[in-house]
C-alpha cells in the first residue's frame, strides 16, 4: 500500500497550489480520502475529506470557500486545489484513506 502526496512548495500569499496524492496497492474507490495537514508542535488538524465516489466533501471551517478537494477514481488520485493562499495554510499536508498515510508534502506560504 502506498499514499504519494506531490504538489507542495513556497508560494506567496494570494497565490495558488494543487496537492495530488497518489494511492496503490488498495481498493481506492471503496475508500473516503481525507486530507490533513501539521505544522511544527501541533496536532495534525483534519482539512478535507470526499467520499468515495465524490458525491460529498467536507472542509474545515479555515479552508471553506478557498480549497476544494476531489477525486479521480480512474487514476486512484485524490486532489486538493488551493486557493488564497495565507501564512497560516503553512504546513505539511498528508492524505489518508483506509487507514493508510502518505509521507507528507510541504506547503509553505510567505512572501
Amino acid at each position: 500500500v502506498q499514499l504519494v502526496e506531490s504538489g507542495g512548495g513556497l508560494v506567496q500569499p494570494g497565490g495558488s497550489l494543487r496537492l495530488s496524492c497518489a494511492a496503490s496497492g488498495f481498493t481506492f474507490s471503496n475508500y473516503y480520502m481525507t486530507w490533513y495537514r501539521q505544522t511544527p508542535g501541533k496536532e495534525r488538524e483534519f482539512v478535507s475529506t470526499i467520499s468515495r465516489f465524490g458525491r460529498t466533501t467536507n472542509y474545515a471551517n479555515s479552508v471553506k470557500g478557498r480549497f476544494t478537494i476531489s477525486r479521480d477514481n480512474a487514476k486512484n488520485t485524490v486532489y486538493l486545489q488551493m486557493n488564497s493562499l495565507k501564512p497560516e495554510d503553512t504546513a505539511v499536508y498528508y492524505c489518508n484513506g483506509g487507514n493508510y498515510w502518505g509521507q507528507g508534502t510541504q506547503v509553505t506560504v510567505s512572501s
